[in-house]
């Protein structure tokens, strides 16, 4: 990690809601952003802001999400989503996070991620198949 990976570093991302972000169970004239999209565009910003400031040959994965879903954004609207480093223990980064429509506050919540050396997870991922392989 560099040391500019410190608290209270932040970026905001702008998203469109398209249809492949929306729910489709309520029919068409429903289609607002669904729950689990959010979350994953939450994930990737949040990670998007981590690359920037980790070394080479070194990641981030996500180990606990808070999130409040507040108001729902209609598919075509635009999010914005602000992440913030909270804090940081070792490899361990907590991180807020709000959102907001062109109306409203969508959501808001915490991150948590792990830094992680790409390397390694490959061999314990790879380990972990053996594993499962010889059970």
């Amino acid at each position: 990690m560099r040391e500019s990976l410190k608290a209270g570093l932040t970026t905001t991302a702008r998203i469109t809601v398209d249809d492949s972000r929306t729910i489709g169970f309520m029919g068409d004239e429903v289609r607002v952003y669904a729950t689990p999209n959010l979350l994953y565009d939450v994930e990737m910003t949040c990670r998007d802001l981590l690359l920037e400031h980790i070394d080479e040959g070194q990641d981030s994965v996500g180990t606990h999400i808070d999130v409040s879903h507040l108001a729902a954004t209609p598919l075509g609207m635009w999010v914005e989503l602000t992440v913030t480093v909270e804090s940081i223990d070792g490899r361990a980064v907590k991180l807020e996070f709000n959102a907001r429509d062109a109306v409203e506050q969508i959501c808001h919540g915490k991150h948590s991620r792990f830094i992680v050396d790409i390397d390694k997870t490959i061999a314990r991922l790879k380990s972990k198949i053996e594993a499962a392989d010889s059970a």
